[in-house]
């Protein structure tokens, strides 16, 4: 009978690779987690905005006369408010260049809105109560004289001649021309091609939905002559850097971002709001904290809308089926205001590829203004697209070719032998098993005998089809991040992240990684993410990278607090520290049973253990890691549908995923990733979308004509892991946060088509809802 210690048990439980539950769980199923709602300040004051019912138009005045004698009404800002704050406009993060060179336009946005309105729902002025009922009350009291202009909601209305300019300097509303790859070779490629596949494909505009609507709190120290804003989003480092530099014009030190719990964000919540400068002036003035919360029809308006899309998507392929270049063109649309618009650019090069073996490459992009909410990134931000756009693509090239699906699939695979792999898209594909994962996909979801539940369902008077979603993703780009570890007076030892959890559960992951690699104990592990004094620097949770960059911010940390550990136990063990030895968790001289543990050396410098000079003073680590370069995360997902042949409802009845995320920390959280994104995926392929009609105004504004899958819409899950570690960071972890809406598009999309088929369907646009079915099964 094998005998293990206490920390060979521990590893048994809590090391990489264990299904551990998530740290935080406990706290947030008694309630008890801490969102910005939750959090009350001594004396606050409510906001309230008040926005543009008009879609684009002159803004005239706003008369405020009767909002502001109303009962509590303390104070009511404007633009020029802010302005006279000596606060600035946001400002987009990125510039892309043009296809000529040049930089792309990049009007800013002021917070309130100056001169003109550009889309239903722009905050044009904060009112500030005693009350939040106040407070609407009196915005609801604000009249706005706007001079209504006509608006456009689609890239093709606002390219058009003679369409309303939206910002001045922006002609045509062309924000950005892009392009990149080969235009000649392409060109060569498909004048010499056998065949060529032509979709026109569209990504439908999505309302994110986050569980928890945005809140924020402002707050200022005049004696500091410091902000503080507590409000939920995905990085507190990149949030206070937007603030400081852009809005309030100040230092970094002058401002202190502060995140608790956070519930959902899928992206939305990463960038600077227009909500945010008018509360920090507001408390500044009035010497007040001050509070405000988004309800959920509001936010329909308010928050950043993720996708919208339109593509003209084409493959070239010689008489075999080898694919010989892909071609990708068409629109993004932008809204008002312009944010990194990456998912219409460099994510759909970086993505596109997907796991195929394609000489040539081209992007043609355009992105757009319209009078709509801005677009920003959305769970994948043009990874799952790319996948979405090159496996629909596969599949009308096998029926156009009469090639069977799987094996087109199986004969353009980068091959294992073929690693290093460089791509046209200009990325480095360093380890993949990808007709491994394929086949292993269908062998789980029984693809052979699909044709026996096809039959049982047209029993039931039911379609049935199934459909491959094969994926790779670019997880995000490398960039410094944060690895601290301390060790408390009470005992705990704190990790420091510049990453942040907005649902991912990120502390038991990370305590599994340090516990393995230092024996500090993984219930005395802490997570520490949400306050911008205590990090150095932080490049956020987002593009898939979290537990990558971390890991090996901590681990290298780890690195540093052994060394550290080694000269201080030679110290207190009266050895020269190259005696010193390090193994789970224990300072042990060479050779001998003479050791101590780290947590018994912690508790000696908390007693005030005397070190000498040369001797570190403390186990403390305060790390900055450069990060390992990209990740490519793969997989394979299956999807069978039905459809209702009366209805028109779609129906996932059974979905089968083998996903490559490289080594895999926590089994249960990855699991749980992989279910939200797949679930996300069928909410934009069956359900979701968002649409104006010619004045600008949305359509759909709530839950009661906004769809959003629920848990009757989730069919059983099969999830299986084919781990091949990636080479470019220490644990070989790919990631896994957006990896189920890039299968999950693809599979159940190429599904619905094979069940319409017999229809003459070759190709329908997301999403399909029992409406578009019902039209297609009854010649409409």
């Amino acid at each position: 009978m094998d005998v293990y210690d206490d920390t060979e048990l521990a590893l048994m439980k809590f090391g990489v690779g264990q299904p551990v539950p998530r740290k935080e769980d406990p706290t947030l199923l008694r309630g008890e987690g801490r969102y910005t709602d939750d959090i009350n300040l001594a004396g606050q004051a409510y906001a309230v905005m008040v926005r543009s019912p008009i879609a684009h138009g002159l803004l005239k005045g706003i008369e405020m006369t009767a909002a502001r004698a109303m009962p509590g009404v303390l104070a009511i800002l404007t633009h020029a408010d802010l302005e006279a704050a000596g606060q600035g406009p946001m400002k987009c993060g990125m510039n892309i260049p043009q296809r000529d060179g040049s930089p792309m336009k990049t009007p800013p946005r002021p917070s309130l809105a100056k001169g003109k309105v550009r889309y239903v729902g722009e905050a044009v002025a904060c009112v500030v109560a005693e009350t939040a009922v106040q407070a609407k009350d009196a915005a609801e009291a604000v009249e706005l004289d706007i001079e209504e202009l006509p608006a456009v909601t689609t890239p093709a209305e606002a390219l058009a001649a003679g369409a309303p300019q939206i910002h001045d300097g922006v002609p045509g509303n062309l924000a950005l021309d892009f392009h990149y790859g080969d235009a000649e070779a392409v060109k060569k490629a498909f004048t010499e091609a056998a065949h060529v596949t032509r979709l026109e494909i569209a990504s439908n505009r999505i309302v994110v939905n986050a569980m928890e609507p945005r809140s924020a709190i402002g707050s200022y120290d005049p004696k500091a002559k410091r902000w503080t804003l507590h409000v939920g989003c995905q990085g507190v480092i990149g949030l206070r850097g937007g603030l400081a530099k852009d809005v309030l014009q100040v230092p970094n030190d002058k401002v202190r971002v502060l995140t608790g719990n956070v519930g959902g964000s899928f992206g939305m919540k990463s960038q600077v709001y227009p909500e945010y400068g008018p509360l920090l002036a507001a408390a500044r003035t009035l010497g007040r904290s001050v509070k405000w919360t988004d309800e959920r029809s509001e936010s329909f308006l308010s928050d950043h809308h993720g996708r919208d899309h339109q593509r003209v998507a084409e493959l070239a392929l010689d008489r075999d089926g080898r694919f010989l270049a892909v071609r990708l063109s068409g629109t993004g649309n932008a809204g008002a205001y312009i944010y990194p618009p990456m998912p219409a650019t460099t994510n759909a090069v970086k993505n596109i590829i997907d796991v195929y073996r394609t000489p040539a490459m081209e992007v043609n992009s355009k992105v757009v203004f319209t009078n709509t909410t801005p677009i920003a990134a959305y769970r994948g931000a043009g990874r799952p697209e790319g996948n979405y756009y090159m496996e629909r693509l596969i599949d009308a090239a096998a029926r156009e070719m009469g090639i069977d699906r799987v094996e087109l699939r199986r004969r353009n695979h980068i091959a294992p032998e073929q690693m290093p792999y460089k791509a046209p898209s200009g990325m480095n594909y360093d380890s993949g098993e990808f007709t491994s994962v394929l086949d292993k996909a269908l062998l789980v979801s029984d693809w052979n005998g699909f044709e026996a539940r096809k039959a049982e369902s047209a029993a039931r008077n039911r379609l049935r089809g199934r459909g491959i979603g094969s994926y790779l993703e670019v997880t995000g780009p490398p960039s410094k991040e944060y690895g601290g570890i301390r060790f408390e007076a009470d005992g705990t030892v704190t990790m420091l992240s510049g990453t942040l959890d907005y649902g991912q559960g990120h502390a038991s992951p990370f305590a599994q990684v340090v516990s393995e690699q230092t024996g500090i104990p993984f219930e005395r592990l802490r997570l520490l993410q949400g306050d911008s004094d205590q990090l150095k620097v932080g490049g956020g949770t987002g593009g898939s990278k979290s537990a990558l960059v971390a890991s090996q911010a901590f681990l290298e940390a780890g690195d540093i607090l052994i060394a550290q550990g080694k000269k201080i136990a030679a110290h207190v063990l009266e050895a020269s520290a190259v005696d010193i030895e390090f193994a789970r968790g224990r300072f042990t001289i060479a050779g001998t049973d003479r050791s101590i543990g780290i947590m018994e050396l912690a508790d000696k410098l908390r007693g005030g253990l005397k070190l000498p000079a040369d001797v570190p003073q403390s186990l403390d680590v305060s790390h900055i890691s450069d990060n390992p370069p990209f990740s490519f995360p793969n997989g394979c997902h299956v999807a069978e549908v039905e459809i209702d042949r009366d209805t028109g409802q779609v129906e996932v009845v059974r979905y089968f995923m083998v996903n490559d995320f490289g080594t895999v920390i926590n089994p249960m959280l990855v699991a749980g990733q992989a279910h939200g994104g797949v679930i996300q995926g069928i909410g934009q392929a069956l359900m979701e979308r968002t649409v104006y009609d010619q004045q600008g105004q949305p359509v759909a504004g709530s839950y009661m004509d906004y769809a959003m899958p629920r848990a009757t819409d989730a069919p059983d899950f099969s999830i299986e892991n084919h781990s091949v570690p990636c080479k470019t960071n220490r644990l070989g972890i790919k990631g896994c946060g957006e990896a189920g809406c890039a299968g999950a598009l693809p599979s159940v999309m190429n599904a619905v088509v094979d069940a319409l088929s017999e229809f003459g369907v070759t190709h329908i646009d997301m999403p399909v809802t029992p409406e578009k079915a019902w039209r297609v099964l009854n010649g409409r």
